[in-house]
């Protein structure tokens, strides 16, 4: 009891010297923190907003309404052989895609409050759902980044690889638990409430998740201005640098680590700077698949006391990493990339804050729609086969 009471002690010290710190950071580096939270209030407007609030809105809406049931008749035979999960976890498979993180976690953690996956389901499609959306790494990271279309492909190829061989992995995870052997997988029917609730409910949670993650983006953009300005962020890369120095990493390299297992976004525009073409992309596919603690704290924010496996989750992250860069090092090998670059692609991302509002808006509302009158027509097509069955039936 003395030894667990000594590590509170020692836990709530360093709490008390961390938060001390911080505040001391804040009084002698007000402008630069202030310029910081500017610049996440800025990403927010001009990004996080319109990319996330409609997929939000749509993974809501697409559980809600039951429409993941419908699909998951149709995916079932696709989605247990291969990540043992039932059909209609294919809802935040297919959004983790298209819409980014954290809308895939999101999307699973609704599956699992519905009752429309086991448990450990849940937890091996927070493993492998959460990923970049396409418009991110093909947009930002390759065009913006290393001005290179060619780049933004390989790296979304890699990324989504790994994510899909991440799933394969976790289809074992949990089967060999007694735990695990008592679940029964729900059989996901269509009990939905009316479209007006459905609707008017989404929305109001949607916002509601659309500004918990700006607060978390904004407060880690002025973390890691404030760990530069103090000297605490170069002082702890040179110490990595130093420690990995045998596997050829520097300072200078080990600073754009530590930003980006901080915050993706500022990781990856760290990787525009010097260096080898080959080593900057290795690093931006760890960083991608890693995601940063921004990201996973959004995540965790939503599990919440939904009770499952934080590590889980943290586990599958880290391995995306680990094998998006083994892939993209493979590639780079294999294809050559001194293709001429596509400077169209490359004046329309001058910077992550600088995306347009309305344009970023627009497509991220066409997406959505596209993909919500997939599921719909997903749910025509199965509606009516069912009623002709039974119809087949009763003859």
């Amino acid at each position: 009891m003395s030894r667990l009471l000594s590590k509170e002690r020692v836990r709530d010290l360093f709490l008390c010297l961390a938060l001390l710190c911080a505040t001391l950071a804040l009084l002698l580096y007000p402008q630069p923190a202030m310029e910081a939270a500017k610049s996440g209030l800025k990403l927010c407007y001009n990004v996080i907003i319109p990319a996330l609030f409609p997929f939000f809105v749509l993974s809501s809406l697409v559980v809600e309404l039951g429409l993941a049931g419908y699909l998951g008749r149709l995916l079932e035979g696709v989605m247990r052989p291969l990540f043992g999960v039932n059909g209609a976890c294919a809802s935040a498979f297919a959004l983790g895609f298209i819409g980014g993180y954290p809308v895939g976690a999101k999307t699973a953690i609704s599956l699992y409050e519905n009752g429309m996956c086991t448990r450990t389901e849940a937890e091996r499609l927070l493993a492998f759902c959460n990923n970049s959306g396409p418009a991110f790494i093909l947009g930002v990271v390759g065009a913006g980044v290393f001005a290179s279309s060619r780049v933004g492909v390989l790296l979304y190829l890699a990324h989504a690889a790994a994510s899909v061989c991440i799933g394969l992995l976790f289809r074992f995870y949990g089967s060999g638990s007694g735990s695990g052997r008592q679940e029964h997988a729900p059989r996901p029917h269509f009990q939905a409430q009316r479209f007006t609730v459905a609707f008017t409910g989404s929305i109001k949670q949607s916002f509601l998740s659309t500004l918990n993650i700006c607060a978390f983006v904004v407060f880690f953009t002025v973390v890691i201005q404030l760990l530069i300005r103090s000297g605490c962020l170069p002082a702890l890369a040179g110490a990595l640098g130093t420690l990995l120095a045998p596997f050829g990493l520097t300072p200078e390299w080990a600073q754009r680590l530590l930003t980006g297992i901080l915050e993706i976004s500022s990781g990856v525009w760290t990787l525009s700077g010097d260096g080898s073409l080959p080593g900057r992309l290795t690093m931006a596919a760890f960083l991608l698949g890693w995601a940063g603690l921004s990201v996973h704290c959004q995540v965790l924010s939503f599990i919440g006391g939904s009770g499952l496996s934080v590590g889980t989750y943290l586990v599958g992250k880290l391995l995306h990493g680990g094998l998006s860069a083994l892939f993209i090092a493979v590639l780079v090998r294999l294809i050559p990339l001194e293709a001429p670059v596509s400077d169209y692609l490359a004046d329309q991302v001058a910077g992550i804050a600088g995306v347009d509002f309305s344009r970023a808006l627009t497509l991220s509302l066409v997406s959505a729609w596209v993909v919500f009158l997939f599921y719909l027509l997903v749910a025509v097509v199965a509606a009516g086969k069912k009623l002709g069955k039974h119809r087949n039936y009763m003859l």
